[in-house]
């Protein structure tokens, strides 16, 4: 790994892990509102979430889902590898002042296509919140 390219393809091995954390915060809620436009006031509106199931405000699914993001991004495989696909699944809600905890795990490699598959999970505590798949592409040395 390198500060600009993170790992290149050929270093990475099924099983490799990284997690990132980060404890979500009525602002981080209200700039994800702003940055994506989901206003939805079971996000927003505690009178309103406290209707729902929720029993009270919940953080936007997709939050959670930008901690995997994050681990790509910076960690595993780090600068350079590119989004190809992802699925979710969430589990559980995420309130203010839960730290969730992201994790990706190589699962796959497919060197023919420089592509990479990894298993995908949040969690609050021992509770998954969120799991799924994704397939990245990452850069081969030369």
């Amino acid at each position: 790994m390198d500060e600009l390219n993170g790992y290149y393809f050929e270093d990475l091995s099924e099983g490799m892990t990284a997690v990132f954390g980060k404890t979500v915060t009525e602002a981080d809620i209200m700039a994800f509102a702003g940055v994506s436009g989901d206003t939805n006031p079971v996000h927003l509106n505690e009178e309103y979430a406290a209707q729902t199931m929720f029993k009270g405000r919940i953080a936007h699914g997709m939050l959670s889902a930008g901690l995997i993001s994050a681990v790509f991004g910076t960690k595993l495989p780090g600068p350079g590898c590119i989004y190809v696909s992802q699925n979710l699944r969430f589990k559980a809600p995420v309130k203010i002042g839960h730290t969730v905890i992201a994790r990706v795990t190589v699962t796959k490699l497919i060197p023919e296509k420089g592509f990479v598959e990894f298993a995908t999970i949040c969690t609050v505590g021992d509770k998954k919140v969120l799991d799924g798949e994704a397939t990245l592409m990452v850069p081969k040395r030369g």
